[in-house]
């Protein structure tokens, strides 16, 4: 091969890369994508809404979007004027901008059904002195109805022990289906342990939304499965409340305890890194405010709601723990009713003079065949307990008269 030709050849090369190139500049579509570069990802709402609330005339409603944004809810008596806007709570004078979004609306009428949209607008750039938006984005037109805390009778129904069995919720919320109930109550270990929020989303959430909690709010508290695993620190940011709370609703002043780890705070799975021992301390120091209280004083029934029962439990630490600490309080009070699970074997514990003074009804679960859903009615005389296995045979009941 002569000179002239060699030429023309890496001439001929030249050119073509040249072109080449220039077609991957005019189509980056196609170009192939590097390590780390970022993915352009569309705006959008990854689970919501969902509502959880305490009463007194207000309700939480959630939402997980997947990029950080400016949130609020459009709500109305009607839905055809969603007149009003709620934000999240501001902290320190700062709206929330994140992905994790809870709107709380208050000063609600009692009795009366509200509509309501969420929406959220995306931050694309966060700059100290500009802010960018993109779009913004919302859900349908959803309601609920603003329970009236006055009420003379109050339902619910408990779930508890599902470790991550998503297809448990609808499942077992079918056999109360065309039931009306205030709320649905989660009493602990959803999970197995918390590994990330696509296991809160795709275990707990996903089924939630799809099955009732766009209208019907749910309360939960954490079971001793919730307090493992990396994400155990996060888990609380997904939901409005998880620990221990109380309120009035109807006839029934509500407590709910957080039980905490069953495991002792040395055991060496926790690294040292725990200290359920105090924080039962401090909620029995919080109970024994509660039941001096006149709302709990005053009302008709006082139902205790916590995952590790405060007896039939077993010995390890933490039910040892939560009967030394809780039952002479309760006893105390006169506690008309305890709900728990924990033991995954369900069970009517009646009262015991000499013990718990009180009827403890334990759900079961997980599996198939001991999963349980308790149905759960209370007017100003008495109140009704049913509880299901998961082919809906009633396998448990008890009745509690006013005394």
């Amino acid at each position: 091969m002569n000179e002239n030709l060699l030429k023309e050849n890496r001439r001929s090369f030249l050119k073509g890369g040249l072109v080449l190139g220039g077609l991957a500049l005019l189509k980056p579509e196609r170009a192939i994508s590097r390590p780390n570069e970022p993915i352009f990802e569309e705006f959008k709402i990854l689970i919501g809404p969902y509502l959880q609330t305490n009463f007194g005339n207000s309700i939480s409603i959630l939402w997980i979007t997947n990029k950080d944004s400016s949130s609020w809810v459009e709500y109305g008596e009607s839905a055809d004027l969603l007149d009003k806007k709620a934000y999240g709570k501001s902290d320190l004078g700062l709206k929330p901008a994140s992905r994790l979004n809870c709107v709380k609306l208050e000063h609600l009428k009692p009795g009366i059904t509200y509509y309501y949209k969420i929406l959220s607008k995306e931050i694309k750039d966060f700059q100290p002195y500009k802010l960018t938006y993109g779009e913004t984005i919302s859900s349908g037109t959803e309601s609920f109805l603003n329970t009236d805390a006055s009420k003379d009778e109050v339902s619910f129904v408990m779930l508890n022990d599902l470790h991550d069995r998503p297809k448990s919720i609808p499942h077992l919320l079918d056999l109360d289906k065309g039931n009306t109930r205030d709320f649905i109550f989660f009493n602990g270990d959803v999970f197995d342990y918390q590994a990330d929020e696509q296991q809160i989303i795709n275990n707990m959430l996903q089924p939630c939304v799809d099955y009732f909690a766009k209208q019907t709010p749910f309360v939960y508290v954490r079971g001793n499965h919730e307090t493992r695993g990396k994400f155990a620190r996060d888990f609380a940011s997904y939901f409005d409340h998880v620990g221990n709370t109380a309120f009035t609703l109807g006839p029934v002043r509500f407590v709910i305890l957080d039980t905490g780890e069953d495991k002792e705070d040395s055991h060496p799975v926790y690294a040292g890194i725990v200290d359920f021992d105090r924080y039962r301390e401090a909620q029995a120091s919080w109970l024994e405010n509660e039941i001096n209280r006149k709302e709990f004083k005053n009302a008709a029934f006082r139902v205790v709601l916590m995952h590790i029962p405060p007896r039939y439990s077993g010995d390890a630490h933490g039910a040892v723990h939560c009967t030394e600490l809780f039952e002479p309080l309760m006893n105390r009070g006169k506690v008309d009713l305890v709900l728990s699970g924990h033991t995954h074997k369900y069970k009517v514990h009646q009262p015991d003079k000499k013990a718990n003074q009180y009827p403890i009804i334990i759900g079961g679960g997980p599996k198939d065949g001991s999963r349980t859903l308790t149905k759960i009615k209370a007017n100003k005389k008495q109140i009704q307990v049913s509880m299901v296995d998961d082919s809906g045979q009633e396998v448990g009941s008890y009745l509690c008269l006013r005394k």
